[in-house]
């Protein structure tokens, strides 16, 4: 069986540890919230800048740019908000936003922007194996933002497992069956 052989991807872009230099204590406790600040503030990039360049990486890797109008309309926000956001991270040296709107990513922009789709990609093939396909894109958006890298490359790796044994996810799946219709699974 294929397998999508990102883990080079994701070990050679160990954004959190190697490119922006983050390292957070890992014996001291917080609430979510705190963990959430605390990555904020580590790799100054918020889910919401995360989200720009991962769709700003998603649709310019035809073309080589995508127009701000563009972006806007496919993340469901004003041309206006759009703009404020591509401001900001351009101050950030990710992206270039040249006349009439067109927005080109820098080469680190292009890299962030590859592991972050490749990030949306791994969660969402792990979330389909475990047969999560209500709203899937609404899941894989509200858990992609909280995961590091590290992590990410587990569920990779657990995707491809399964994948590569193919007799074992169907086991898998039919002990969800069972403990589905025994009323044990809280679904």
């Amino acid at each position: 069986m294929e397998t999508r052989g990102t883990s080079g991807l994701l070990s050679g872009l160990d954004i959190e540890q190697r490119e922006w230099g983050f390292n957070m204590p890992d014996n001291q406790f917080h609430t979510v919230r705190g963990y959430q600040l605390l990555e904020i503030n580590k790799n100054k990039l918020t889910p919401a800048m995360e989200d720009y360049l991962e769709m700003i990486y998603r649709y310019s890797r035809q073309e080589g740019y995508i127009r701000i109008n563009d972006l806007a309309r496919l993340l469901n926000v004003r041309a206006a908000s759009a703009s404020r956001m591509v401001q900001r991270l351009g101050e950030l040296g990710l992206l270039i936003y040249k006349k009439y709107g067109i927005i080109m990513l820098s080469d680190y922009g292009k890299k962030i922007g590859e592991y972050l789709l490749e990030r949306h990609n791994i969660i969402e093939d792990f979330l389909r194996i475990l047969s999560c396909d209500d709203d899937l894109l609404k899941q894989t958006e509200l858990i992609e933002h909280n995961m590091n890298s590290s992590t990410v490359y587990k569920i990779e790796t657990l995707t491809s497992f399964f994948r590569e044994n193919e007799e074992i996810l169907k086991s898998f799946h039919l002990y969800q069956k069972k403990l589905l219709a025994s009323g044990q699974y809280g679904v």
